[in-house]
Formats: structure tokens, sequence, C-alpha cells
């Protein structure tokens, strides 16, 4: 059954529009201009191609270009409007009652730069200052509307996994698997878009791998990479054909309503040796751990070092989480509307965790030459810890036939 479209309650919008209204407020800012598509479906519930514009003390407007009938219909903000180019935003500005801003918040980790300077110029010179960090820790803790809609995309991760044990078979190329498997999520609603917020990464669903191509390094900031099937996407699904007892790695999101779950799971067609069988129960192990230690007011740095040293300490050090220079310094990640949200799980992250965040925890192994164990859920920080939501089966996944 196909997943109705919702949009965004009135009441979400507002609150969100109020926590940055403070920010703002706080940080001695006049008003704040949303140009990016994540950050526009957070605060209007539409990412119709326009500027929200949030001064400090009036309503938020939403000035669009196209299209603004779609924007009406999706936006519970009252007031919207129809613009043609930037340069109008000055006058709309002003017959709308805005005075123009003299110290501006602007997204300038994502805004490129020519916009960025485009935007001085047709705001008289307007000092304009970074305002991401702020829309970020606002975007960091969810709501319970949130959590419930990241919750029903972890229920779909589940269904994507259980769907390799009807596709998965001896001699199906990685790619073609990945066809299936996505062919599945599609059905169940999957918005096929997974958006990330760090400059030059995108990801298609995810990464299916299977042995030796799944352990093969890449530019993404992530412990897999993929042989893939081309230098122009060097990440991911090859044509490699999968074959008898060597690990199958599902690591893919699940896109729902805007949210994102993020799930890997260990298939093999018949038995694994031993030796990876006990490297998976060893990062089932971390997970617990980690899922215990993640609580509200720890810091993400603590987190992310305590799970290298249980690492160390189950005899894994040189395989956790990538081999040598490759290995990526975090173990969890934020997630909600982009992959790649606060908080990190990372090196030197001096970031306290609080309920309500919501993290992709994934410590994984990489073997070269054999193929990448490990696991991976989407959890939501609790007082308890981090309440995990994907409920597959954990351990290895054995697929006879």
């Amino acid at each position: 059954m196909l997943n109705a479209a919702q949009t965004t309650p009135p009441s979400e919008i507002e609150t969100r529009i109020n926590k940055l209204k403070s920010h703002l407020a706080e940080a001695g800012l006049d008003a704040a201009l949303i140009l990016q598509i994540s950050d526009l479906f957070y605060f209007t519930g539409t990412i119709q191609q326009s500027h929200l514009y949030v001064p400090v003390d009036d309503e938020p407007l939403i000035m669009v270009r196209k299209d603004y009938e779609r924007a009406l219909s999706e936006s519970p903000i009252k007031r919207i409007i129809p613009i043609k180019t930037p340069q109008q935003l000055p006058e709309l500005l002003r017959q709308n009652g805005y005075s123009l801003p003299r110290k501006l918040g602007m997204e300038l980790d994502v805004v490129p730069t020519n916009l960025y300077l485009n935007y001085q110029k047709i705001l008289n010179g307007a000092a304009i200052v970074d305002v991401s960090p702020a829309l970020r820790m606002i975007r960091a803790v969810k709501s319970e509307y949130e959590i419930d809609l990241i919750r029903e995309a972890a229920h779909f991760s589940d269904q994507v996994a259980d769907s390799m044990q009807e596709f998965l078979h001896e001699g199906i190329t990685e790619i073609e698997l990945a066809g299936l498997v996505e062919g599945r999520a599609r059905k169940l609603g999957h918005q096929g878009i997974v958006r990330m917020r760090l400059w030059g990464v995108e990801i298609f669903y995810g990464h299916l791998m299977a042995g030796p191509s799944a352990a093969v390094p890449s530019y993404l900031a992530s412990p897999t990479g993929g042989a893939s099937v081309s230098p122009a996407v060097a990440q991911g699904s090859s044509f490699r054909p999968i074959k008898r007892h060597e690990p199958v790695l599902l690591d893919y999101v699940f896109a729902h309503q805007g949210y994102l779950s993020d799930h890997t799971r260990i298939f093999s067609i018949g038995e694994l040796p031993d030796r990876l069988v006990k490297a998976h129960e060893a990062m089932l192990t971390i997970q617990a751990r980690v899922k215990e230690e993640a609580r509200p007011g720890v810091r993400a740095s603590d987190v992310y070092d305590a799970a290298v040293k249980l690492a160390g300490e189950l005899g894994y050090t040189d395989n956790f989480m990538g081999i040598g220079d490759q290995r990526v310094r975090f173990i969890g990640h934020g997630i909600g509307i982009e992959l790649d949200e606060f908080p990190f799980l990372a090196q030197g992250q001096q970031l306290e965790l609080e309920p309500g965040m919501i993290i992709a925890l994934e410590p994984k192994l990489i073997f070269p030459g054999v193929g990448v164990i490990g696991i991976e859920n989407t959890h939501v920080v609790t007082l308890n810890g981090l309440e995990q939501l994907g409920q597959f089966n954990e351990h290895i996944n054995i697929i006879e036939n």
C-alpha cells in the first residue's frame, strides 16, 4: 500500500520558526534569509524555489518563484507571495511592511559564493553572517512528530532488509540485486532522493555490496565505499556476481515523508567463516555498549572514544571503521531530513547529547579482500540511552539456496 503524502502541521512550523527567532535575537541579527532545500522544508513545509525571510520581530514571509501554487498548498505559513527575480527582494520586503536588515543570517555552509556576493549587492551591503550552525542545532533535536516519521522510516527499512531473503541468490550481480531491493523500497513509498549537506557528497539509496567488492575504499565520508559501476560514481554496487559464503552488506537509507532511517544488515548465501561471525558479534557488543553510554549530557567524542577503546579490547583496532589512512573518525551521525545532521559521534566533537536527538550508529569492520561486517541502526536519544528503531534480525542472515 502506498503512503499518502502529508503536509507538516502548522504547530510544527510555528515552533521551529520561534526557535529560529530566539536565536536571531540572541545573536543580534535582524533576520534570516533561508534558501537551501532541506532548511526550506524544515521551516516552511515546502521545497518550492523560494526565499524564506524570517525577521526577529514579525511574521515570516515566503517569496516563491516556482511553483507558487504548490507552495500555497504545502506550507502553513500565512504570508506567501510570488517573486520573479532576487533583485525584487528589497522592494517586496518594503511593500509587505518589513525593514531591510542591517545584519542578516544566511546558510553560508551551503550557499555558493556567487549567490552570497549577489545578495550582498541586492540587500545594499547588509552584513551577512553564517546562521547555519544554529539551524543545524535547531534541527538536531527532533519533535515527537519527527520521531514518529523516523520511526515509520525505520519500519520500512526492516521491510527492505526482509526483501533480501526473496531476491538474494548465488550468481546475481550486486547491481541487479540493488535494483530489485530498490524497487521494493519504491513500492513501499521511498521518496528516492536521499539528501546530504556536505559539499560534493551524494548517495543513491546506500551501499549494497558483497565480499571483496564491499571493502574497496572510496572518496565518501563513510567506512564503506564499493567498487561501483563507474569512476563517475566511485561507490556502491558493481557488476560483480555474488558468491556463496561471503558477507553481503545491505546498508540502505529509507526516505519517508522527508525523513530518513539508516540501516545496515549482513547477509550470506550459506554460512560465513567463524572469524567473520565472531567479528560481527563484536560489532553488536559495541552497539550495545554505546546504546547504554550515549545519554543526555554525554559529549559525542566521549562516546566515540569509548567505542574505539572497546574495539581495541575486542581485538579489532586495525579494521574498525576502515583501514589505516582510509579509516573514518566517527561511529555514528545525526540523521533527519539529511543524512549528515548533528550530532556526530566523532573524534573531538564536544557537542553534548540531548533527548530527542536521532543518531545512526554504525560500528563496522573492513577486511580488505574479504568484505565488510557490522551493523547500523537509527536510534533516539532518551534519558536511559539510545532507543533502537530498526528491529530486523541483527545477526548474520543466512540465505539457503
